[in-house]
Parts: structure tokens; C-alpha cells; sequence
């Protein structure tokens, strides 16, 4: 993806970078396709698009990346302190014309009755103005009264504007309209006509991939013409500017951010190189983790399990993300001799990270429906997926054991989503003697589903493999872990 290069803001109290937040009061109320047609719309207009998504979101953010032709980043409360987040998104934003965040579920939801972690809570911490979409299915003043309950909820929201989503026919936009602004004096910025079918695909509880799907440039140019007619852009970009010129950033030292792609990391013969392996069955990397392990100081290269043969013998660790592996498992099984060199590399004690879909990767086998996928076998069980969620929400763990990456008594915190549940696998030890076998379970759950029996972090020799995705930027020393590893296996003479 094109990234600019970074330009770090220097004033002593310099302008804060226009940005929006696209909010909903609820989930499933278009949000998704509003911000994906507007980046869209405005990428093709000229403007410099640096998309957000809030919340710990793969698919979405995706999307969101092929949509501006830019790296989408991620902003999540419950995993980032607030510093963070607005250094992050300082230094990322001010690269832009205009940054785009795609806030999550409705705008106050939070993860306790205070709403703490919610899109509203982000809005006020980047002092950014909120555009809320309204689902006007089968209603039409009523809208007015739910769009003012927002806006006095918590009057520190500055709800800016409203986009109508559902609308039918021009005299039921007009009388949502008109009762909206009449009643709460917030202008309504846009109407998005009810489509005859959901343009995005879906699977599970959000959208398909976009990896998977085959017509993906054609989608998204459809949508951002969709919004280019339906929603009045201009007037958007100009309430995002006057909000810009009215907030300055804090002169709190801004952390430099080292922007650029990472697909073409530069090859240097004295840094390690940490193989990622990003293929239709692996999809799921933050592009902050992968910036992170670049700038602790590793090259990085990229793996496809699915059409690659052998691993170079210059990787010197292999980071596998998240994904859905089972609807690709014919395709990894095929191919035998990708998962064979995993293993080989694995049993001479390569360090291998590996999270929820990666996980999978690493056992004897995924079971899915009714069919069972021989996959690497470096951990002895087998991985049984299920058609309702066996893991979802944000996860909190305790390292209780020595890992290859975690020391004892780190607190991990980051999130689940799995429909898959491991099972002993043939020559596997029962869960409650792990610790003492070959493969040991390493972290205690203190939140979240885990592995097994209260416990996750599967670990064998230098492999470890687990349920829970964690933010480089809610754990800075996450990318130095993976590099330290690298460097000692590689000064080890790869045994």
C-alpha cells in the first residue's frame, strides 16, 4: 500500500490534522459502507485518505486500507493508553489531507456502564467531530428524538453531522430530514438509498475478507460513487477543517512514529529476518506490529503457506497471524512441503509466533465440517471448528511460565475471536499436565475464553501459539521480543 513518509510535527503548538469519526447507534446501521464509500469517494477526488478503525478489527480495517489506498491503524481504548492514541493518530493523521476513523457498535457502547473504551470516549479524547448514521428502516421522526438522545447523552461529543442510511423514496428522506434538524439543529449531511442487497459480504459476525473476494477494486468504486451522489462531501471536508483550526495539539513531546511500507522492508545483512507468513488463510496483521518488529530492528519477508515451497534458510523467525485457515485447509494440506519445512524449522528451534487462525496452523490437524486437514503438527492437538464463537471479546492474561517472548509475570491484554476449540490430538497430554509436558501451557486467563481450562499461550520449545491478538502499541516491547528471539537463534548457528 502507498504510505508517505513521515513528517513529524515540529511547532511548538501546531494545528490538529482534520479528521472524522463515522459513528452509529448501533451495529449493523451501515457505518462500514458510509466510511468505505466516503474514503473511497474522497481517494478519488485526490485527497490523501489516512484511515482508523477503532476497536481490535481485521477485516474491517482491511477494507477500510483498500478503500484509501493506505494502511489502515488502529485506535482501541482498552488496549492503548490515551497518550498513545493521540500520538498515534497525531503523527499518523498529520501525513493526510484528511484522516477517517470508523468508530464500533453504537456510539456509546463501552465496555462498562460508563461507556469507557467507546467511540464517543475517542471522539473526545482527538477532539474530533462524530458523523452519525442513522438506520431509518421503517421509521421516520423518530430518528430525530434517537439522534438527540445521543447528542445530550454526553453533550461533550461534538455530533456534527448525520448521514441517513435506508432511506426509500425522496419523501421519507425529506421528513427524517427536516425532523432532525428541525429538533436538534444538527444538519443532516447525506442520504444513502436502500440497496436490493447488502453489497458486502458476509461471514461469521462481520464482513468476508476482502483478500477473498474477487472483485474487490470494482465493489469499492461503486460504493465511493454511491456516496460521491448521496452525500455532500464538500460540506464534510469543511466542518472536519474549521473543527481542525479550532483545536491545537498539546505541546506534550510527540513521539516519532517511523512511517513507511513495510511490504518492501529494506534488506540489510546484519539484521535478523523475521518471516511473516500473509496469505488468503493468513490475513490478520496490524500494521503496527509489523512496523514494530521492523523498527526494532528486522528485516522483514513475506511467506505464502498455500503456494510457497520451502522457507529461506536466512528467516530466522516465523510470525503467524490470524485468520480463517479452515477455508483454506484443502489448499494447506496440499501443500506438504511448505508444512514440512515449518516443522523441520520449528523442531531445530526456530522462534515461532503464532496467533488464533496461526495457532491452527501449528496442529495435527483442522476438523471442519466433517472433514479433517492434516496440518504442521508441531503442537499435538487437533483444532475442531465450530459454528458459533467459542472465544469473542477482549482478554486479559497473566505469563505464569518462562515463553520464548513473554517473561513471568507479564499481563497481556488484547482480544479473541475464534470459532475453533482444541481437542487432545493422538500422543497429546491432557490439559492439566501440560505444564509439566513437552508442551506446556504458559498464561493464566484472567479474561477471555483461552485454550483450555483457564489456561493459554501453548508453548513448545520456541514456538508459541495462542488465542489472543495483541497491539504492538498497547505493548511496546512486543516487536523487541520477537527480534531478541530472532537474533538468538540466528547467533546460535540455526542448530
Amino acid at each position: 500500500m502507498n504510505t508517505p513518509d513521515n513528517n513529524p510535527l515540529q511547532n511548538d503548538n501546531p494545528k490538529a490534522p482534520a479528521g472524522i469519526i463515522i459513528a452509529a447507534m448501533k451495529g449493523g446501521a451501515g457505518k462500514t459502507i458510509a466510511t468505505l464509500g466516503l474514503i473511497r469517494a474522497m481517494a478519488l477526488g485526490g485527497k490523501r485518505v489516512i484511515p482508523f478503525k477503532k476497536g481490535p478489527d481485521y477485516i474491517d480495517a482491511r477494507w477500510i486500507a483498500m478503500a484509501a489506498y493506505h494502511d489502515c491503524y488502529n485506535l482501541d481504548p482498552y488496549l492503548m493508553s490515551r497518550d498513545v492514541i493521540e500520538n498515534s493518530y497525531i503523527q499518523r493523521a498529520s501525513t493526510g489531507d484528511i484522516s477517517v476513523i470508523e468508530g464500533n457498535r453504537g456510539l456509546h457502547d463501552g465496555v462498562d456502564v460508563e461507556g469507557t473504551c467507546s467511540t464517543a470516549e475517542l471522539a473526545k479524547w482527538l477532539r474530533l467531530p462524530v458523523f452519525l448514521v442513522a438506520d431509518c428502516t421503517k421509521v421516520t421522526r423518530t430518528v430525530a428524538a434517537l439522534v438527540m438522545g445521543c447528542r445530550d447523552f454526553d453533550r461533550d461529543v461534538n455530533i456534527s453531522g448525520v448521514i441517513l442510511n435506508h432511506i426509500v423514496r425522496p419523501r421519507h428522506q425529506d421528513i427524517v430530514a427536516r425532523s432532525i434538524e428541525h429538533y436538534t439543529g444538527i444538519p443532516v449531511v447525506g442520504a444513502i438509498r436502500r440497496l436490493k442487497s447488502d453489497p458486502l459480504p458476509m461471514r461469521h459476525l462481520g464482513l468476508t475478507p476482502a483478500d477473498e473476494h474477487k472483485k474487490v477494486t470494482e465493489l469499492l468504486d461503486t460504493l465511493g460513487e454511491t456516496i460521491r451522489e448521496s452525500v455532500d462531501i464538500t460540506r464534510i471536508m469543511d466542518i472536519a477543517q474549521q473543527n481542525a483550526s479550532g483545536h491545537m495539539v498539546s505541546n506534550r513531546e510527540v513521539q516519532d512514529i517511523p512511517a513507511g511500507s513495510v511490504t518492501h522492508a529494506q534488506q540489510d545483512g546484519t539484521r535478523p529476518t523475521v518471516g511473516i507468513i500473509r496469505d488468503q488463510a493468513f490475513q490478520f496483521y496490524y500494521p503496527e506490529n509489523l512496523e514494530a518488529i521492523k523498527n526494532a530492528g528486522a528485516n522483514l519477508i513475506f511467506l505464502d503457506s498455500i503456494n510457497n515451497t520451502e522457507i529461506p534458510d536466512h528467516v530466522d523467525a516465523i510470525y503467524i497471524g490470524g485468520g480463517f485457515p479452515e477455508t483454506q485447509a484443502d489448499r494447506l494440506a496440499a501443500n506438504t512441503s511448505f508444512r514440512q519445512a515449518l516443522r523441520e524449522k520449528a523442531m531445530k528451534g526456530m522462534p515461532i509466533y503464532a496467533e488464533c487462525g496461526g495457532l491452527m496452523y501449528l496442529g495435527q490437524n483442522i476438523v471442519w465440517e466433517g472433514k479433517r486437514w492434516p496440518m504442521t503438527g508441531i503442537l499435538s492437538w487437533d483444532f475442531h471448528v465450530h459454528k458459533k464463537p467459542a472465544g469473542h471479546g477482549y482478554t486479559i492474561l497473566e505469563v505464569v511460565k518462562q515463553t520464548p517472548f513473554f517473561r513471568r509475570g507479564t499481563i497481556l491484554k488484547g482480544h479473541e475471536f475464534h470459532y475453533s476449540v482444541p481437542e487432545p490430538g493422538h500422543g497429546a497430554l491432557p490439559c492439566q499436565n501440560l505444564s509439566d509436558g513437552a508442551e506446556r501451557l504458559t498464561c493464566r486467563v484472567k479474561r477471555g475464553n483461552g485454550f483450555s481450562s483457564g489456561m493459554e499461550g501453548i508453548s513448545t520449545k520456541n514456538v508459541f501459539g495462542t488465542y489472543t491478538h495483541v497491539h504492538a502499541l498497547g505493548h511496546p516491547d512486543w516487536g523487541e521480543n520477537i527480534v531478541r528471539a530472532a537474533r538468538a537463534y540466528r547467533s546460535s548457528g540455526k542448530l
